[in-house]
C-alpha cells in the first residue's frame, strides 16, 4: 500500500488502456524535474539525468510491465518502446470521444454542474487524442443543445457575446441558483440516457465540430 501512495500518478497498466494519460503525466513530471531531454530525440542528456529519468518511468509501470522491459536502461529507448506498443489507444478512445461529443446535450443533465463535468471529461479525452476544442466550440455546443423551453434565455445569452466557456458556465450556474434556468429534459431522451450507438463507428480524419452547431430537437 505504501508503494501505491508513493506514486505521483497511476502506473501504466499491463493492458496499456491508460497509456495516453500516463504518457502526459510522465512527460509533465520529467519536465518538472528538468529531465525532459531524456525522452526527446536529438538531445544528449547526461548519464546522471538518464538514470534519474529511467527510475521515474519504471517506478510508474505495473509490475508485470516493468518485468518485460527489465534490461532497458535508456529512458528514450523505453519511452519509444512503450509508445510503439500502446499509442494505438488513440484509435480506441477517439471514436468514442467523438461520438460522445456529437451527442452531448445540456438538456440531458439535471444540473449545469453535471453537464459541465461531462463536457470536460469528453474534451479531455479529445485533447489527449490530439483534437483541438476551442472555447467557441464549447460555447456553441452549449447554446445549441438548450432545451426548447429555454430558447429565449439561450438567445439572451448568445447576445451577451461570451468569449469564454468559463464565463458562460458561471452565468448559467448563477441563473440556475436563482431559478431563472430550468434544466428541463427532453422527452425523447431521459436525463443521462445515451443515444443509440451507431451501426458503424469509425475514426473521422478530422472532427466535424460543425455538426454540433445544429440545434438538437
Amino acid at each position: 500500500m505504501s508503494k501505491i501512495n508513493n506514486l505521483e500518478y497511476a502506473s501504466l497498466n499491463l493492458s496499456g488502456d491508460n497509456y495516453l494519460q500516463w504518457e502526459l503525466d510522465t512527460k509533465i513530471l520529467l519536465r518538472s524535474r528538468n529531465l525532459g531531454d531524456t525522452i526527446t530525440e536529438g538531445t544528449e542528456p547526461s548519464d546522471k539525468d538518464n538514470y534519474k529519468a529511467i527510475v521515474v518511468i519504471r517506478h510508474h509501470l505495473a509490475e508485470g510491465l516493468k518485468d518485460q522491459y527489465l534490461t532497458i536502461e535508456n529512458p528514450l529507448e523505453l519511452w519509444t518502446e512503450l509508445k510503439t506498443r500502446f499509442n494505438h489507444q488513440k484509435t480506441v478512445i477517439l471514436p468514442k470521444a467523438l461520438y460522445d461529443w456529437r451527442n452531448l446535450r445540456i438538456q440531458d443533465y439535471k444540473s449545469v454542474e453535471e453537464y459541465n463535468s461531462a463536457l470536460f471529461k469528453i474534451v479531455s479525452k479529445l485533447k489527449l487524442c490530439g483534437e483541438t476544442i476551442t472555447d467557441a466550440d464549447m460555447l456553441e455546443k452549449t447554446f445549441s443543445t438548450f432545451h426548447t423551453s429555454n430558447v429565449v434565455l439561450q438567445q439572451q445569452y448568445r447576445e451577451k457575446g461570451f468569449s469564454t466557456y468559463a464565463a458562460l458556465i458561471s452565468c448559467l450556474l448563477l441563473a440556475e441558483q436563482n431559478n431563472e434556468l430550468l434544466m428541463m429534459n427532453s422527452e425523447l431522451r431521459p436525463p443521462g440516457a445515451k443515444a443509440l450507438p451507431e451501426a458503424h463507428a469509425a475514426v473521422e480524419p478530422k472532427m466535424r465540430l460543425q455538426e454540433s452547431h445544429t440545434v438538437v430537437a
